[in-house]
């Protein structure tokens, strides 16, 4: 069984969300299940420069505004998975990151930079290596199964997945020339989407199959709610939409072995756990207090992940005794909302200001529990992270959240099988009841030490979702 598996992101090289640690964990667990999975990815500097053993493959000549365009054959480092790297040096070749530039503004030709990627890996072959099945990822590769759907006669069967439904890729409609598709595909039978193109329609519409990264996120999206305006497509098409878990690398993530970390500790070994603890509020700039439940935050800080509840409640758990360690950046409110609160709380509240990928593991390795309000979240990669490291989550009951963390309810913890801390209503009120709860179970020692081992005993680990993929393929290309 061979397939394609097209994706933007790839850590460490290229990331810009929890695409890049799925693209960096999944392909392996294929080949390790029986399958030929091979990467796709554009030709960014970083792919470029990372990459081992590159040699070029096939040539595409010129297209969508690039003089020439060549594909590369290489391995991607540690994992040894062979990618494919689509080098057209006018789209590609470019500081900043794959989809907006040094200053955060959407590249002006994207449209043409994704459609070349969607419509070279439509027709990509590699000599005898020719894919039984395309996966494309989120709407950078959203046109990978319209290109397929275009071609006559035979075609490989797709996969799309959707790893988040708020990103669309939309194309004004006096753009859709750009993207080099036969006009009566911009349709409502098609990529037509309130009189835009959509990268994310054009894959939710033309693949075979259709999946979403949990079960509960694949049931949310078909509603108005969590839809985006698609809802009715793929309430359409159910039959073919399946929720698939992500995993989690444990060969990064994992506290016995994290290089990042100040010191090793595991489910059998905790003690040393204490000493994380402090030496991130160490550097963090926070009062030493072993006694006082540390929460960290490692996330975008946007609507959707739902910090400003945590922000509104902040004062009131401070003096309930917390500290807080906040990772990230986005929205400029709430970036000012993170300063204030720490400026405000020197002792109790620090803000890091952007991303650092060895303070993310410190801040899982150190807290005592990780906050992951998100009003919708596909399935989050944080909290499973935070499981593996007895940082006991914190989260809203939404999509993969709500599929992989069990609430400290009385029963919970009665009958062992609590990991975490959960919430319902996307409200102010309903989130600090929830920090309240876990504070006080985190001053008792009884209750809270059960739930870390239970919590680092979980295993999400990526094969028996690369299962789940290896047999959606063979019925997909049965005859592979």
């Amino acid at each position: 069984m061979r397939v394609l598996y097209v994706s933007s992101e790839l850590y460490p090289l290229v990331k810009a969300g929890g695409l890049g640690d799925v693209s960096a964990a999944l392909p392996p667990a294929l080949r390790r299940v029986g399958v030929d999975a091979r990467l796709f990815l554009p030709g960014l500097p970083a792919f470029r420069e990372g990459l081992e053993d590159q040699e070029p493959v096939v040539s595409l000549g010129a297209a969508f505004g690039a003089f020439e365009v060549t594909v590369y054959r290489g391995r991607v480092p540690e994992t040894g998975v062979p990618a494919y790297l689509l080098d057209a040096p006018e789209l590609y070749d470019r500081p900043g990151g794959p989809y907006v530039d040094s200053e955060g503004e959407e590249w002006h030709d994207n449209p043409r930079r994704f459609a070349l990627f969607g419509w070279a890996a439509a027709r990509f072959a590699d000599g005898d290596w020719r894919p039984d099945v395309i996966h494309a990822h989120d709407w950078h590769a959203g046109l990978a199964p319209a290109w397929l759907a275009a071609q006559p006669g035979w075609r490989p069967p797709s996969v799309f997945t959707v790893h988040n439904l708020a990103y669309q890729g939309l194309v004004p409609a006096q753009r859709y020339h750009e993207l080099g598709l036969p006009g009566y595909f911009f349709s409502v039978e098609g990529l037509e989407f309130h009189n835009m193109a959509s990268f994310m329609k054009a894959g939710l519409y033309y693949a075979d199959q259709i999946t979403t990264v949990s079960p509960t996120y694949a049931a949310e999206i078909q509603h108005p709610e969590q839809g985006f305006g698609l809802h009715g497509l793929l309430a359409t098409r159910a039959d073919d939409l399946t929720g698939i878990l992500n995993g989690v690398d444990y060969a990064v993530w994992d506290p016995a072995t994290d290089q990042q970390l100040p010191v090793a500790y595991s489910v059998d070994e905790l003690a040393p756990k204490a000493e994380a603890k402090s030496a991130l509020q160490r550097e963090m700039g926070l009062a030493v207090a072993p006694d006082c439940p540390l929460f960290g935050v490692v996330s975008r800080l946007n609507e959707h992940k739902g910090l400003d509840l945590a922000l509104a409640a902040i004062p009131d758990l401070v003096a309930a005794g917390a500290q807080f360690v906040i990772l990230g950046s986005g929205d400029p409110e709430l970036e000012a909302g993170c300063q204030r609160c720490a400026a405000a709380y020197p002792d109790e509240v620090a803000f890091f200001r952007g991303y650092d990928e060895g303070l993310a593991h410190r801040v899982f390795g150190g807290a005592d529990s990780l906050l992951v309000p998100s009003r919708t979240e596909p399935c989050g990669l944080t909290q499973l992270y935070a499981l593996r490291y007895g940082t006991l989550p914190l989260v809203r009951r939404v999509g993969g959240l709500a599929d992989t963390v069990v609430d400290a309810s009385p029963t919970a913890l009665a009958d062992g099988t609590a990991t975490g801390f959960v919430f319902g209503p996307a409200t102010v009120e309903a989130f600090r009841e929830a920090a309240e709860r876990a504070i006080a179970v985190y001053r008792d020692p009884g209750s809270w030490r059960p739930m870390q081992q239970r919590a680092m005993t979980r295993d999400f680990g990526w094969e028996q979702s690369a299962a789940i993929y290896r047999d959606m393929y063979q019925r997909l290309a049965p005859q592979a």
